[in-house]
């Protein structure tokens, strides 16, 4: 026995044993770690790519007609009715294929679901979770398409997706083991597609990487890696993708009715120009139905009987300040006080936090309400380090998107809602493809053109499979992690708008620059800003307008460079030089220009600006915009832009001036002296007398007090004062709330939410 011993533990033994460890530790650490970050680029990134000018809209309209001529030359294979991430994303594949494909969106590109997202990538560390604690396997097979689907993002269009790693901030010490096998678990799955393995973080590691992170209580932290992408801009890069193959394509072109054969199968559909009013036939092979929370609406053109399938889920974000997180860590908070899921992520220079899940209605422009946006914050600052304030006045922009969870109608009535995305093809031939999310947008449009083949005898049309999985997007093969120096150098950028060039346009930012005007300054060069705070230029709207078939100025502020969903304020200021320049690509008259401008508020107030009262239109005004200014008493920048427009909610809590008022009205009641102060009976009578303070409740006079921890104190000085007012001015002045039912607070569980995380 002792001799068996001495063998077994013998030097030679261990030897082996540990030569085993360390062989499948380093093989398990290639197999997670093997595959490159981001691919090479295909062009050299040092030259601009070459010239691509996409056809028109008139081009593409006319196309559209032709089809409904009676040639059968001109008749479409495919119309696909909606142009989010899933109507652009089946185009790429099908027009890649070698189809004749047609796309018609009744607003613009990604002006719904898929502009408001999280801004991830992600597979779902939720979902694993689901699938390994109720041992379901079709959550399981949701994580592993939905982590294939992410490597694919970097692949195909690396310039607008990336990394991010993300924080689990731990407080409680047997939750380190637990997220540890969670993450774990997430990264095997993941395989040779793994972004970077995920690791333990001490307590002060945690604190250094995210100073923001409230101390008290917490333990350590786990960071694990997802993908994060710009969502509009990847929607765009989908839709010139698809022109580039040979789709024809048109925004703000509505499908009013089906057109069906003798037999009752469909044909084609009729459609109308929103723009001009102009209505005309399409013909085509077969109709895809891709309008995601509105696919109900054209089920029912379809078959008035239909019965609706789709229950909206409302998901809201709130944009913050940068300093409300690091540039290079987002945070999940796992643990909500309703059990919802919160994401805290860097994006674009500022902070988003969201999301939340609340039945809602089916709306062009839902709002994210008070008490939603109240609620976010409140969870923020349960996870933030007490001496950040967290400021209703530092919501920089709001947003709802309304996600489309759906039913099969071939299922029985008991079978809920899907988790993930349902196709079905109707008696008339429609095909519906609903539910989903974005990450799994190809994977979704690959089983849902190889359906459409199927169904409308396309066989012979087609030239090749399945393509996407290796098409690069356009932008990609000439850009570079590093293009953004040549851009600089050649044109004598700003930094930050270089990079923001190269992040959002790829390749393309070379021509995006070419329509670039000097500044008149040494340095920059070139690149006019359209809001000082934000890379954003003047160019990108030319670009847009030419390249990108924009049609209004909300399509440009908001899903072409993004700055309502950063900034509605810097958004309405940038607004009237976006219409200037719209207006000399467009041949805009005033009316036409006044339109834009009412237009343009009316969504900005939907992303959480203040109502704008907009002066009526004056025709034998010729620069209505600065004498809207006038009337609003606005001042105008040089570029034509408003300033001071004033805000229900200030991230200043104190206007120029209103400092030096307090003290002034403190001194002259309280009297000079080394300790002045003065009694707190009499603070109210002060600022009843004081500007801006007269409709203070007792209410509120109390609330702050217990607030700022003055309750207690017979005495106030100059100092606390001014504390006291700052808060007034934060809790007086915000709109009431009404009290919401339960069935709105309800939270939709994580598995059904077809956006959730």
């Amino acid at each position: 026995m002792l001799r068996r011993a001495r063998v077994l533990f013998s030097r030679k033994t261990l030897g082996y044993a540990s030569a085993a460890t360390a062989a499948t530790a380093g093989a398990g650490y290639w197999y997670l770690n093997s595959g490159p970050a981001y691919p090479a680029s295909t062009r050299e990134t040092r030259r601009p790519p070459p010239p691509w000018l996409p056809p028109t809209r008139e081009e593409n309209l006319a196309a559209l007609k032709a089809s409904g001529s009676g040639d059968e030359s001109d008749r479409f294979d495919i119309l696909i009715v909606g142009g989010g991430a899933t109507g652009a994303g089946v185009a790429v594949d099908a027009a890649s294929r070698g189809l004749k494909v047609a796309l018609v969106e009744r607003d613009d590109f990604s002006a719904g679901t898929s502009s408001k997202s999280t801004k991830l990538v992600h597979g779902g560390v939720r979902y694993l979770q689901k699938a390994v604690m109720e041992l379901d396997y079709e959550q399981y097979k949701l994580v592993t398409e939905a982590l294939h689907e992410r490597r694919i993002f970097l692949q195909t269009a690396p310039y607008l997706s990336h990394m991010l790693p993300i924080m689990l901030p731990i407080y409680k010490y047997w939750q380190v083991p637990y997220y540890w096998v969670g993450c774990k678990m997430y990264d095997i799955l993941a395989g040779k597609e793994n972004m970077e393995t995920s690791y333990v973080m001490s307590k002060g590691k945690a604190l250094e990487t995210f100073p923001m992170l409230k101390g008290d209580g917490l333990v350590g932290a786990l960071v694990y890696y997802d993908g994060q992408h710009n969502d509009a801009r990847m929607n765009m890069a989908l839709i010139m993708t698809a022109v580039q193959q040979g789709a024809t394509v048109a925004n703000k072109v509505e499908v009013i009715q089906l057109r069906k054969d003798a037999s009752g199968k469909l044909e084609g559909a009729r459609v109308r120009d929103n723009l001009t009013g102009d209505e005309w036939e399409v013909k085509a092979k077969g109709i895809i139905n891709a309008t995601g929370p509105f696919s109900d609406a054209m089920l029912t053109m379809d078959n008035p009987a239909h019965k609706p399938i789709v229950q909206a889920s409302s998901g809201i974000h709130i944009t913050l300040p940068n300093y409300y997180s690091p540039r290079t860590m987002g945070l999940l908070d796992p643990a909500t006080s309703d059990g919802r899921v919160i994401f805290f992520l860097p994006w674009e220079g500022n902070t988003i936090a969201g999301t939340t899940d609340s039945p809602a209605p089916v709306e062009n422009e839902p709002r994210a309400a008070e008490e939603e946006i109240r609620w976010v914050l409140e969870e923020v600052r349960r996870y933030l380090s007490p001496d950040i304030k967290v400021r209703r006045g530092d919501v920089l922009s709001a947003w709802s998107g309304l996600r489309p969870l759906v039913r099969n109608p071939s299922a029985s009535s008991t079978e809920g809602l899907v988790r993930n995305h349902m196709i079905h093809v109707s008696d008339s031939g429609l095909l519906t493809i609903a539910g989903g999310k974005w990450t799994t947008y190809r994977a979704m449009a690959q089983e849902t053109v190889d359906e459409a083949v199927k169904v409308f005898s396309l066989e012979n049309r087609v030239k090749s499979g399945c393509v996407t999985e290796k098409l690069r997007l356009v932008g990609s093969d000439g850009w570079s992690r590093n293009m953004f120096i040549g851009l600089i150098q050649r044109y004598g950028l700003d930094t930050e708008v270089a990079k923001h060039l190269s992040n959002n346009y790829g390749d393309r930012a070379w021509t995006v620059l070419q329509l670039a005007q000097p500044t008149g300054e040494s340095w920059p060069v070139y690149g006019i800003r359209l809001a000082p705070a934000y890379p954003f230029i003047e160019a990108e709207v030319r670009y847009a307008v030419r390249h990108e078939y924009a049609l209004t100025a909300t399509d440009v502020i908001a899903r072409r460079i993004r700055l309502s969903f950063l900034n509605a304020q810097a958004a309405l200021e940038a607004l009237p030089r976006v219409i200037d320049i719209m207006s000399e690509e467009l041949n805009w008259n005033n009316a036409r220009k006044y339109e834009e401008f009412v237009r343009a508020t009316k969504f900005l107030q939907s992303m959480g600006l203040q109502a704008v009262e907009v002066p009526p239109f004056s025709a034998d005004k010729a620069g209505w915009l600065q004498w809207a200014a006038k009337k609003l008493h606005l001042p105008v920048n040089v570029s034509g832009g408003f300033h001071g427009v004033s805000a229900e909610y200030s991230r200043a809590q104190f206007e120029p001036g209103e400092v030096d008022e307090l003290c002034a009205a403190f001194l002259q009641r309280a009297g000079s002296g080394p300790e002045v102060k003065l009694d707190k009976g009499a603070l109210k009578d002060l600022l009843a007398g004081l500007r801006g303070y007269e409709g203070i409740s007792a209410k509120d006079f109390d609330y702050v007090l217990e607030e700022t921890g003055f309750a207690k104190q017979k005495h106030i000085d100059l100092d606390e004062f001014v504390e006291i007012c700052a808060e007034l001015k934060e809790v007086s002045f915000a709109p009431s709330l009404k009290t919401a039912s339960k069935t709105f607070r309800m939270a939709i569980p994580v598995e059904k939410s077809g956006g959730g995380v």
